[in-house]
């Protein structure tokens, strides 16, 4: 008699178990089973949609049949496979944001990503500003017209080449604190760093390339509250 399967192939390839008794499993199926266990409680704890988790399940799935990242935990891997999913699926989020809702280390979760588009030979396409722009403004409760305002900013400061080198993440940040500082809503570095996961001096550093332009970086239309001339020069 022909017993039940064991290992990868004991899961389809979204991740689902295909057999039910836990008891029936190898420790490989047990742990890669704990590990899609995980990756659907962080993606819960961020409102994540189901075409995440299936795809960060069949990255995690694949990384575990290769056996290519021996010696990095499990947990690690499955972080490190939520962030490139989120950036494969067109819905970014920061390395902070996945660090939140694991207990893994940022560093560690950077390494991991690093070593699994390696080792999988797949690639992610490179994130802008505009794709965390709307998350970061609705969460510091902002106005559409800051909104606007921050991803013209932010868009002009590249093609204007102001910013080279700077992480588009930074970039958002330092646009968001210059649309809402010329506006009625205004928000602290902090409050930005916070919601944005970068330090302040971070935004410091990348508003202090943008700000001697600022007259050419808002929308023509824009309603300023404080003028161009009064903004922090930090």
């Amino acid at each position: 008699m022909i017993g039940k399967g064991t290992g990868a192939a004991s899961f389809d390839e979204f991740g689902n178990s295909k057999y039910q008794n836990r008891r029936t499993m190898s420790s490989s199926d047990r742990a890669m089973m704990n590990a899609f266990k995980e990756i659907t409680t962080m993606a819960d704890r961020i409102n994540l949609p189901r075409n995440i988790v299936d795809r960060t399940n069949n990255l995690f799935k694949q990384v575990y049949e290769q056996k290519s990242l021996k010696g990095r935990a499990n947990d690690a891997i499955a972080s490190a496979c939520l962030y490139i999913a989120c950036r494969q699926e067109g819905v970014p989020r920061t390395f902070k944001e996945i660090c939140a809702v694991s207990r893994i280390s940022k560093k560690e979760i950077g390494r991991c990503f690093k070593l699994i588009l390696k080792a999988l030979e797949t690639s992610v396409d490179l994130i802008t500003t505009g794709d965390f722009m709307s998350r970061f403004c609705s969460n510091l409760c902002l106005p559409k017209q800051v909104q606007m305002a921050a991803t013209h900013i932010a868009r002009k400061a590249v093609e204007l080449d102001l910013v080279p080198g700077r992480s588009p993440i930074s970039v958002a940040a330092a646009a968001i604190y210059m649309a809402s500082q010329a506006s009625a809503e205004k928000r602290t570095q902090k409050e930005i760093g916070d919601i944005a996961g970068v330090a302040d001096v971070t935004i410091r550093q990348s508003y202090r390339l943008i700000y001697p332009r600022a007259p050419d970086l808002f929308p023509t239309d824009f309603k300023f509250d404080t003028p161009v001339d009064k903004l922090p020069q930090l």
